[in-house]
Parts: C-alpha cells; structure tokens; sequence
C-alpha cells in the first residue's frame, strides 16, 4: 500500500532555501583567466627600535658543605632580588630560570676523587621594559653580588603592527613590479588572483656584550640599535 507523503512547509521551505543558496554559490564563482597570470614574490621589511632587553642574572657560590653553599647563595640571590624590585623590575619581569647544587672534586692522577666542596648556582631571567635603565641596573646586579650575567638581549614586544606595515610595503612593492612587467609587455595590470603570505621574519634577541662599569666611572652604557621585521608575499595578478 503507497501513502502519500506530506513534508512539514518549514522543511520544503529549507530544501529550497539550501537548492537557491547552491545555484547562487555557482553563479558567483571566480571568472576564468583571460589575460596573463603573473607571479610575483616581494619583501617588505620595516625596521624598529626594541624596546624590552632581557638578561640572565645569577649567583655562584661555593663551600666546603651543601647547607653552607645553599645557604651563602640564597642571601645573595635575596640582595639581587632586592636590587631588582627596587629598580622597579614587576615580579612578572622576574622568572626563576635554574638551580643547582653540584658537588666539586679535585682529580690527581692515580688517586681516587677528592671531594672539595659544592657549588650552588641561582639564576634568574629578567626582562626590562625601560631599555635606557639597563645598563645601571646591570651595574646595580654586580654591586649586590650577582656574580653571573649573561645578556642583555634586545626584542621587539609586540611586532604584529611592525609585521602588518611590512605586509602593506610587500604587496605596494608586488603591485610596483607588475606595473613595471605590464608596460614593457603593452599591457595592463587587472584583478589579484591570489595572495600568499611565504615568510614572516621577526629578528631573534640580538645579544650585546656586558662588561661591569669601573668604580667612579659613567654607568655602562647600553645602546640597542635597530632591528628589521620583514614580510615576503607571492602574489598572483591578471595582465590584460
């Protein structure tokens, strides 16, 4: 036996809504190419002054015992902690990088290890939003103990508006360069077919060389420069 079957008129009226919204998706595809596809790949590059420096700050000490090496470390680590909030470092500047306690030996030939001591090691990553106070903080380090320093490093915070002005000059620079093969061809140049963004290129820390200031001498002296961010992007253009 056949029943007729009847669809509720929100149903019908969904199959038809998504039949229309398919006839529409194929009526606006992408035209064909009638002209000549050009590719061009451009690099736009900005460049910036950093603006945070980070360095490793750290103690060494050693002892003839474990409890005395530990001990001797965490008073001075404390003064270079001290050193740091009193410069104004936030605590979310300041982060705990290593710690270790190590035994030390004195070998001699034919004889069996000596044990001579232990050395503790305390080291701390410090990031400096005020670039022109690095180097009298550095200073200030050395003068409370910090007997391990490695840094400073410069980088850029926050790049993703220096990345987005290099973009915008790759694609100026891509659109140059198809004006300039257009018109040695006679042509010119129409709709982009397609964009690709193939590298985007932030400067790593560039690392700088720390000496302590002499005693009744100028406070070191820290000069971070420039660094480039660059974009490179393939893009595809029409020639009519």
């Amino acid at each position: 036996m056949y029943r007729n079957l009847v669809l509720p008129s929100a149903l019908v009226l969904g199959l038809f809504l998504g039949e229309a919204a398919m006839a529409q998706t194929v009526a606006t595809a992408v035209p064909a190419l009638a002209g000549t596809r050009l590719d061009v790949v451009a690099t736009g590059e900005v460049t910036r002054v950093p603006d945070v420096a980070r360095i490793s700050a750290g103690v060494v000490t050693q002892a003839p015992t474990a409890t005395a090496a530990i001990a001797e470390n965490a008073q001075r680590m404390s003064a270079v902690h001290a050193a740091l909030r009193k410069a104004g470092i936030a605590d979310r500047d300041i982060q705990t990088s290593t710690i270790s306690l190590n035994p030390e030996y004195r070998y001699a030939e034919g004889r069996a290890p000596e044990l001579t001591g232990y050395r503790a090691s305390n080291e701390v990553s410090v990031r400096f939003r005020d670039i022109g106070d690095t180097g009298r903080i550095l200073d200030a380090l050395v003068a409370q103990g910090a007997n391990q320093i490695n840094g400073p490093t410069f980088l850029i915070d926050k790049p993703e508006a220096a990345m987005d002005e290099a973009r915008v000059a790759a694609l100026n620079t891509a659109r140059a360069r198809a004006e300039l093969y257009a018109r040695q061809l006679g042509k010119t140049v129409g709709r982009v077919i397609a964009i690709s963004e193939s590298g985007a290129a932030v400067p790593p820390p560039f690392p700088v060389a720390y000496e302590a200031a002499a005693v009744d001498t100028a406070q070191t002296k820290i000069v971070p420069g420039e660094q480039s961010v660059a974009v490179s992007l393939t893009v595809s253009f029409e020639l009519n």
